[in-house]
């Protein structure tokens, strides 16, 4: 694995600079910001995705986007003229709530930034939105993690008979090192109404403070131990799923990888949502969208530098899936969109499970953004991405 980006962008005198340079623009110049708003209103929703692994361009990017993308002053590195409207409007009440640029943080003050789940609550009370809360109870619990109690959420659906109900296992994103299961509780929430499932949202340790591999052993030992006890919270074990977003997608193959090499019980299928699949930072989409919003290149450079103490741990399987053994697994789902970094690693990991002899479906949501599948209370792609998303589980659950 070739960690080119790496070993000549980042290491250099000049790396403060060129962080600030892929990420302060991205909420600066504010008139430029809204008159991209204003055209990108006037578009309509893109389709909402392809059952392809190559991603579908944007249709209504017609004259008028081009001369914006070809406008140095436009923000967000191209983001908001590719962007849906209703996933722009997002963008522009996060960049309202002023967040300070990841990199140039360290990590307990990066963990304060406001995030793109406080953009949605923005946008819900500005818009005077009746948005209905899902058809859910939430239990704040703790599991025992690979080293200490995690907190963990169970999320029951209320309006989905009285079960028992499937078992799915959700780990939230946030790069190894911000967000917690309160930043994603939209998601999970959700997901627990739409396929009528107990969700168990599994808290784990972050990186600096607990390296890699800490994050991947507690979300492997809540895995085991969700398996253990899912019938004390009217779960069917034996029907049983994995969903993940970001670096939670990563770890959610990781661990159905670990499931088959330990004998373990195996989920009936893997839903992974815009997932790290490698470390190169040099792939098609991070070229693209080096300084896109809310995701960039920087910030992953960032993310990985916090989590990993040596680089040659960039190679380990569990964080380079890519280069892990895929043979062997439950049937996988890949989400993506079009505006993220995180693309090709979707993409490439797709590739790799069908070279495997797995089976894999992949499809990317254009016009939207890293971090849009929990928005659905505000974006229509979102609520089709998990539509999709319990599609594909439920076809493997028998319902």
């Amino acid at each position: 694995m070739a960690h080119s980006t790496r070993a000549t962008l980042w290491t250099t005198a000049a790396a403060t600079s060129l962080i600030v340079a892929l990420t302060v623009p991205a909420f600066a110049q504010d008139a430029a910001a809204d008159d991209v708003a204003g055209q990108t209103e006037m578009q309509t929703n893109q389709p909402t995705g392809t059952n392809e692994t190559t991603p579908q361009k944007t249709t209504s990017a017609d004259s008028d986007a081009g001369e914006m993308a070809a406008d140095e002053t436009a923000p967000m590195s191209g983001t908001m003229e590719r962007a849906d409207t209703d996933m722009a409007r997002v963008l522009e009440a996060l960049k309202a709530l002023n967040p300070k640029p990841i990199p140039e943080l360290p990590a307990e003050e990066a963990r304060q930034q406001p995030t793109p789940a406080d953009a949605v609550a923005r946008v819900i009370e500005e818009d005077g939105l009746d948005v209905p809360e899902p058809a859910v109870t939430r239990q704040d619990i703790t599991y025992p993690a690979a080293d200490g109690d995690q907190p963990a959420r169970v999320y029951t659906p209320t309006d989905a008979g009285e079960g028992p109900y499937p078992l799915v296992v959700y780990v939230h994103g946030g790069g190894w090192v911000i967000a917690d299961i309160d930043t994603y509780d939209a998601s999970a929430a959700s997901l627990a109404d739409k396929l009528g499932a107990v969700v168990i949202s599994l808290e784990y340790r972050h990186a600096p403070e607990s390296p890699f591999p800490a994050a991947h052993d507690d979300v492997l030992a809540g895995y085991i131990w969700a398996v253990e006890n899912g019938n004390q919270f009217n779960a069917d074990v034996d029907r049983l799923a994995l969903v993940g977003e970001s670096v939670g997608g990563n770890m959610v193959v990781a661990t159905a990888i670990a499931a088959r090499d330990q004998q373990l019980t195996q989920p009936d299928h893997v839903v992974s949502v815009y997932p790290v699949a490698q470390t190169s930072l040099d792939t098609e989409s991070y070229v693209e969208n080096a300084e896109a919003v809310p995701l960039n290149r920087a910030m992953m450079e960032w993310f990985f530098d916090q989590t990993v103490t040596d680089e040659s741990q960039l190679d380990d399987p569990r964080i380079s899936l890519v280069d892990a053994d895929l043979a062997g697994l439950p049937p996988i789902t890949i989400i993506n969109a079009s505006i993220d970094p995180l693309l090709s690693d979707g993409m490439m990991l797709a590739d790799a499970i069908k070279a495997s002899g797995g089976e894999v479906e992949q499809r990317t949501f254009d016009g939207v953004t890293h971090e849009f599948f929990g928005m659905a209370a505000v974006v229509d792609d979102a609520a089709a991405a998990q539509d999709y998303a319990v599609e594909r589980v439920n076809a493997d659950l028998g319902k």
